[in-house]
Parts: structure tokens; C-alpha cells; sequence
């Protein structure tokens, strides 16, 4: 799961280590069309629904939260 969502970060923005960042939206890494796309991919590749009230900056700030995110809602 996590190479796969390594995978999608990467495709947005290559110019990005994402293995070392903790703070992707404090930091403004990515932007708000980044998230879009993200939560796209990531429902489409792990058939998940992410809600409003999962959108927020501590579920994208790095890929371990993103992960976590995404093990929460596919459990569900």
C-alpha cells in the first residue's frame, strides 16, 4: 500500500522527496490541485471514499498519515 501511494505522490510531483516529508500541506508542498488528484488516485486505486471531514492537513502532511488514512477507510 505504501509503494502504491509512493507510486501516486511521485507521478504528482516528482521534484518532491516524499519519504522525508513530514509537513506536505503546513509546508505548502502540495497544492490544492495536488490533493485533488490525490484523493482521486487514491480512491480510484484503493476504491475508497474520502469525506469532507477526511480532508484535512494532519491525513496529507506525509505518506505515513496518508497511509493511515487510506488503511482506515478501506476497513471500513
Amino acid at each position: 500500500m505504501r509503494d502504491t501511494i509512493l507510486e501516486i505522490l511521485e507521478e504528482l510531483r516528482s521534484d518532491v522527496d516524499f519519504e522525508k516529508e513530514t509537513k506536505l500541506i503546513d509546508d505548502k508542498i502540495l497544492e490544492s490541485f495536488d490533493i485533488v488528484s490525490l484523493v482521486s488516485e487514491l480512491t480510484d486505486e484503493f476504491d475508497i471514499t474520502i469525506r469532507p471531514k477526511d480532508l484535512v492537513p494532519e491525513n496529507f502532511n506525509s505518506v505515513d498519515a496518508i497511509e493511515k488514512l487510506v488503511k482506515e477507510l478501506v476497513e471500513e
